[in-house]
């Protein structure tokens, strides 16, 4: 039985059983409404804070897998000028602080719609306002302009957040990342697959639009599919350099839990 940490990488999704089949039809039979559906894209930010607000640290683990998933982040050429990484969705910085405990060499921007998130992640020991500048801001308007210039930025992150967004900003999305990033730059993408049990799971009432669902809490997720992957970042301009689903089962048996996940990982390029 695999472990927590082991992870199979594949170009296919999983074949649903019968009964998933079942599950994922009935959700079709009571979809959000409209008006809740416009109310939760227009009160996404507040759901968000009221998200930190409850788990301030506690939530999301320190993503220690990084450097392992995205060897990119990484350089072994000691006289390689000074890389500057953008993460977007940043949260408490999960992603960041495990990097920069690493000692890796990068100037850091980090962004998040949350405002708490902003202020939690400043009180990080490890934040220091010379190497790392964090800011709140919604990567679906164009006021990223503001905090971060175009054609400056060597990495961008994207880990868990395309998923919060309506699909419908989706493209104007990854429009803002093209820009931020230097010719070469690249977009380091891990989020929620097709069919992920966590999908699988949501009962009617929970649907917004397909593939598209609501949490209890007010936040959304999306699942992704390879083929939309590269679909959606092909009509921005990226190259597609890497583009897979990672299929993980979490396992505790003291607590009898064995539960599949399925991830897209996608490390895509913006043309030299």
């Amino acid at each position: 039985m695999p472990s927590d940490d082991e992870e199979i990488s594949t170009q296919w999704t999983k074949s649903l059983t019968p009964e998933e089949h079942q599950r994922l039809e009935q959700q079709n039979t009571r979809l959000v409404s409209n008006h809740k559906a416009n109310t939760l894209e227009n009160e996404a930010k507040k759901h968000w804070d009221l998200f930190y607000k409850r788990n301030e640290t506690r939530f999301f683990k320190d993503r220690h897998w990084s450097t392992r998933e995205f060897t990119e982040l990484l350089s072994d050429d000691e006289n390689e000028k000074r890389r500057v990484l953008f993460e977007i969705g940043c949260g408490v910085g999960n992603f960041i602080f495990p990097l920069i405990e690493e000692k890796l060499d990068f100037k850091v921007f980090a962004c998040d719609l949350s405002p708490r998130a902003i202020e939690i992640l400043k009180t990080n020991p490890l934040y220091n306002l010379s190497e790392t500048t964090a800011f709140q801001c919604d990567i679906t308007t164009e006021d990223v302009h503001k905090h971060v210039e175009k054609d400056c930025i060597d990495i961008v992150t994207l880990i868990f957040v395309l998923s919060a967004i309506h699909p419908d900003k989706f493209t104007i999305t990854l429009k803002n990342i093209f820009t931020v990033l230097k010719p070469g730059g690249l977009v380091l993408f891990r989020d929620y697959g097709l069919y992920d049990m966590a999908q699988i799971r949501f009962k009617p009432g929970n649907k917004i639009a397909e593939n598209f669902y609501m949490r209890q809490d007010g936040t959304r997720s999306f699942y992704f599919s390879t083929d939309f992957v590269k679909s959606i970042f092909e009509i921005v301009g990226f190259e597609i350099m890497e583009n897979t689903y990672i299929h993980r089962r979490t396992v505790n048996k003291k607590e009898n839990v064995d539960v599949p996940r399925i991830f897209v990982q996608t490390k895509a390029r913006k043309p030299a």
